[in-house]
């Protein structure tokens, strides 16, 4: 492709498809996904290894690792998430924090913010910290908290149904789960 045709980013990106995660239960998982946070179950595959290097080629885990099953769910309205149990020797257990390279959450937009932390409490899910209302900045309107997976998966709960006050500033818009045709 020569300079002049080449086009900035990836050519023909509509957007996410879903979000991969390892768990050490996937039936653990499952409940979690489903009964707490309302997920649809759609399909599982597995099991999968190789005698060949495949999966570190792959995948980017060990040769010798095995996925026992993956489970595909949706969330909402645009959240598609793959969940991976494997069995492999050296795993290690602890989930990275989110201040560690590969650190990561994920953020759940809810409609009325009190309602689904409430249920969260009544529904005995480790919440932490309060609630926080951003007043000022790019953020301003927006109120959020985190909180965890029984295997330590840190997600954020968040709910903005004014919008956020950089949208005051441009045409411009970051994907917003209250559009989400926009």
């Amino acid at each position: 492709m020569s300079a002049r045709t080449r086009t900035r980013g990836l050519p023909g990106l509509r957007g996410g498809d879903h979000v991969g995660i390892t768990v050490p239960d996937l039936e653990q998982a499952t409940s979690f996904l489903v009964d707490v946070l309302g997920a649809e179950r759609f399909f599982d595959l597995g099991p999968m290894e190789s005698d060949t290097d495949w999966m570190n080629v792959h995948l980017g885990v060990p040769a010798d690792a095995r996925v026992e099953r993956l489970r595909f769910f949706r969330l909402g309205h645009g959240l598609n998430l793959e969940v991976f149990q494997y069995d492999v020797p050296a795993q290690r257990r602890d989930p990275p924090a989110n201040s560690d390279i590969g650190g990561h959450h994920i953020a759940l937009y809810v409609d009325d913010f009190d309602t689904a932390l409430d249920y969260l409490y009544e529904s005995g899910v480790d919440v932490m910290g309060e609630p926080t209302a951003r007043t000022s900045g790019p953020n301003a309107g927006q109120t959020w908290i985190y909180f965890r997976a029984p295997w330590g998966l840190q997600f954020e709960l968040v709910s903005y149904p004014r919008g956020k006050a950089y949208e005051r500033d441009t045409e411009r818009r970051l994907w917003d789960p209250r559009t989400p045709a926009n």
